[in-house]
């Protein structure tokens, strides 16, 4: 449950269709991994202290007529918004549900976990989650259905050209573990800031490689957003409504400077794949410092939660106090950004400038 990347986000962030040939060629598909920013049911289906199958979630997600999908949000995350956006038929389904199966997983996947991470360590405090190493197992699983759906060569030449593969994850690896007191399975009394984040680079660089080696070309990654200025930070810290806290936002510029330069160097040694950088953390922070020009009331406190001047401890659920006006509010809920501020996201990450998204923008990763 965190704010991460809103992304990205990353990532989500991370819908998308097709191919040179056009927006109605149903052969195209997404792989979505990541976190809560963009799970779209998966921890529904496990015993995890970490859901959103609760109202008011999803009051605004017209595709379940308002009701609770497993979305940490109001209405749609930003990879449904970015799928919607590139003519994409349909989300892309959680891998746990039971009916994602046979030809529907020809229009993607989603494998996203609330309270997942790239370390194995992070989220322990949720009980379950899904952390990207078994995200990655689980799309091996649908590789192998793919071949048989398709045939080995048809399938590799799908995967490889007509697929692209979102990954919106790390905000959990801070918040979710970093950052937490040692009593609570946090990695602080053993490493420095600088060690963790070498140790999360190396991991992600090896999870990378690893889906590469089953045939994915085409990737967005998220980098981490400012996470210390979410709700939850702000309330559990007692700081100003204009201030953020500084050591998660310190940590996660630190994180993002090192994941740049990981993808670039992905670009340049592994042939035929494109690695595309999602810049959350500059579209977010622009987007709380100028949440009025952006139609905004409050870029602080959370639409959907209870406890602390900014409605930040409790998550969002049937006893939480609920905003008036959920277009108003940058955050859904104390970790999550509303359907307002993630349309406003994705709409930069599928346009956007290089300063946004690079070396290419998503509409253009989708035509290559």
């Amino acid at each position: 449950m965190t704010m991460s990347l809103m992304l990205i986000l990353v990532l989500s962030l991370s819908a998308f269709p097709g191919n040179v040939r056009g927006d109605d060629d149903p052969m195209s598909a997404s792989f979505v991994f990541g976190d809560s920013l963009v799970d779209a049911g998966n921890n529904n289906f496990l015993p995890t202290l970490s859901k959103a199958n609760i109202k008011p979630n999803g009051i605004d997600f017209t595709a379940s007529d308002g009701q609770p999908t497993g979305r940490y949000t109001n209405g749609r995350t930003i990879a449904d918004i970015v799928g919607e956006m590139l003519g994409q038929k349909g989300y892309a389904q959680p891998f746990l549900d039971p009916s994602t199966n046979g030809s529907v997983i020809l229009q993607g996947v989603n494998y996203a976990s609330g309270g997942g991470g790239i370390m194995n360590s992070t989220g322990r405090i949720f009980v379950n989650r899904l952390g990207l190493d078994i995200q990655i197992d689980y799309f091996n699983i649908t590789r192998q259905q793919i071949d048989g759906l398709l045939g080995k060569a048809k399938a590799k030449d799908f995967i490889s050209k007509r697929a692209i593969f979102s990954i919106t994850i790390g905000s959990n690896d801070f918040l979710n573990n970093y950052l937490l007191p040692v009593i609570s399975t946090g990695e602080r009394i053993s490493e420095t800031p600088e060690g963790f984040v070498d140790t999360l680079i190396n991991t992600f660089r090896g999870q990378l490689n690893r889906l590469y080696s089953l045939d994915a070309r085409k990737f967005v990654v998220g980098n981490v957003g400012p996470i210390g200025c979410i709700p939850y930070q702000k309330t559990i810290n007692q700081i100003d409504a204009t201030e953020c806290v500084g050591l998660p936002n310190k940590l996660a510029v630190q994180y993002n400077g090192r994941l740049r330069d990981l993808l670039s160097e992905l670009n340049e040694n592994l042939p035929g794949a494109k690695f595309v950088y999602a810049n959350v953390y500059d579209l977010v922070m622009e987007l709380i410092s100028d949440y009025k020009k952006h139609g905004f009331k409050t870029a602080s406190a959370a639409c959907c939660g209870n406890g602390g001047q900014f409605a930040g401890i409790i998550p969002c659920g049937p006893t939480s106090s609920l905003c008036d006006d959920r277009s108003k509010y940058v955050f859904w809920d104390p970790y999550h950004p509303s359907e307002a501020s993630n349309l406003i996201i994705a709409k930069q990450l599928v346009n956007g400038e290089p300063k946004y998204i690079s070396p290419v923008n998503l509409r253009q990763l989708r035509d290559i």
